[in-house]
């Protein structure tokens, strides 16, 4: 059972919602000094992060651990590393980032010069979840220091024990005025939703980032919405199957199955679904144990967040499973300990529960096509995933099935790898959410690209000069129908 955690918000309403506003007014009022900052300036604040996450580590995986059960390996791969790692890309990158961007000036406006300069948006807001509490909340936050913003953090309550870690490292390495980080539920949230804010980033679900969104429209200020959604896994007649069930165990059942970047559902060539199938178990009994016994006690699973996620996840295969869907591994689900069972199901179709929303758990619906044009009808259908994978050595259907497809990001005879390339951005599409970060891309998330055009010598333009008659008008025409 884990401990209860009680949040600040929980215990003094009213003061916390007061500090909230105060802590919100000094940044407004430091923005200007933290978005004239140098490159140095935001390095260092980046580098004395970096320094204490290295001395944290340890106790930050005990925290996540106690939320739910998360592996110190998986802690290490999907929250340390790719903190880190976006730190040292941000680090090593920043310099350029920052420096004006020359582009081509058109003959009319000869005598003049123009650039993009990458200026803060001002405060910006951070909402982070539950399921990576510590990567899913830090790498926004680096890009907005690194942008020059001022930033204030709430992360999920769901992970308490995450969230008390995070709230110590932030205030022992920064100052309120440039980046705070309040503990609290859904009242937190809505008060922060309700002040001025310049630019907000929330990781969730579609329903809050709809409310995100209404909320920013109140005040005109930008959005990135990092939502999910069922991200599909294409394995055709070509693919090698023992990496396919290899690297899709892997990604499905990572953190429990609760990643928004997780295969959602595969769609397996009809002649090779038993093959499939079959390398599909005996990875699980190598990841995880021979019995139900030994994978439920394995130490590297995780377990389901909440009583209610666990709660959906067993209804959804419950209800798959009594109109026709069939358990081939797995199936085991123990309320007190939220456990679900890394479970593979056949026979899935496209009208049942399974496949009615994404499941944010470690069961993997298994269903068939004998056409790829089956495949892109249901994918087609419904809305835009973050990811999509692809298994094939056929590069002509691998192409194929790109133009025909679209996702938030997508990779070929692997999964999930993307998210760990800082030169790529991250983000969804439609339904899977709007707008994208990691490496530059983050940077200019939380920038606003300025425009800006210098005139050095004689304006061309003045030819264009009212009054517009005589000599001038017939000059001035013909100079605009020359460049065109």
């Amino acid at each position: 059972m884990l401990e209860a955690v009680p949040s600040p918000i929980d215990m003094k309403p009213s003061a916390e919602l007061k500090r909230l506003r105060s802590v919100f007014e000094d940044q407004r009022a430091h923005r200007w000094n933290m978005s004239r900052t140098t490159a140095a300036e935001r390095i260092a604040r980046l580098k004395r992060l970096r320094e204490a996450i290295v001395a944290r580590r340890v106790e930050l995986a005990d925290a996540i651990h106690r939320d739910f059960r998360k592996p110190a390996m998986e802690v290490e791969l999907t929250e340390v590393h790719p903190t880190l790692e976006e730190l040292n890309h941000t680090v090593k990158h920043l310099k350029s980032w920052m420096k004006p961007t020359r582009v081509g000036t058109p003959l009319l406006l000869a005598g003049s010069s123009s650039h993009v300069r990458y200026e803060a948006r001002g405060v910006v807001l951070v909402l982070s979840p539950w399921n990576y509490p510590f990567q899913l909340l830090m790498a926004p936050l680096i890009a907005a220091i690194a942008a020059g913003n001022t930033v204030i953090c709430k992360p999920s309550e769901k992970t308490p024990h995450t969230s008390r870690f995070m709230a110590r490292l932030v205030k022992d390495v920064f100052p309120e005025n440039e980046v705070a980080l309040f503990e609290g539920g859904a009242d937190l949230a809505e008060a922060l939703l309700e002040l001025p804010f310049d630019h907000i980033f929330f990781t969730g679900n579609p329903r809050i980032g709809r409310k995100v969104m209404e909320a920013a429209a109140k005040h005109l200020a930008s959005v990135t919405l990092e939502l999910g959604g069922k991200s599909p896994v294409i394995i055709d007649e070509t693919a090698d199957l023992t990496a396919a069930a290899e690297r899709i165990c892997w990604g499905k059942f990572l953190n429990g199955g609760q990643t928004c970047v997780a295969p959602d559902y595969a769609f397996v060539h009809a002649s090779r679904e038993r093959a499939f199938l079959d390398a599909l178990k005996a990875v699980i009994t190598r990841f995880y144990g021979d019995t139900e016994t030994e994978r439920q006690a394995s130490p590297d699973f995780a377990r389901i967040i909440e009583p209610m996620a666990w709660r959906r996840v067993k209804d959804m295969v419950d209800r798959s499973v009594a109109v026709g869907a069939k358990v081939e591994v797995g199936g085991l689900a123990d309320g007190p300990s939220r456990y679900v069972a890394p479970t593979v199901l056949s026979g899935v179709k496209a009208d049942m529960a399974i496949m009615e929303g994404e499941i944010f758990g470690p069961v993997l619906p298994v269903m068939t096509y004998e056409k790829r044009e089956e495949v892109y009808a249901h994918v087609q259908a419904g809305g835009k995933p973050l990811a999509l994978y692809v298994f094939s050595q056929d590069k002509r259907a691998i192409e194929d099935v790109f133009r025909n497809t679209t996702s938030g990001g997508a990779v070929v005879n692997n999964v999930l790898i993307h998210v760990a390339n800082p030169n790529l951005p991250f983000g969804g599409v439609g339904m899977s959410g709007l707008g994208h970060y990691h490496g530059i891309y983050g940077f200019k998330t939380f920038s606003h690209e300025r425009a800006v055009t210098v005139q050095w010598m004689k304006s061309l333009a003045s030819v264009f000069f009212p009054p517009y008659r005589g000599k001038a008008q017939e000059m001035a025409s013909r100079a605009t129908r020359l460049m065109e």
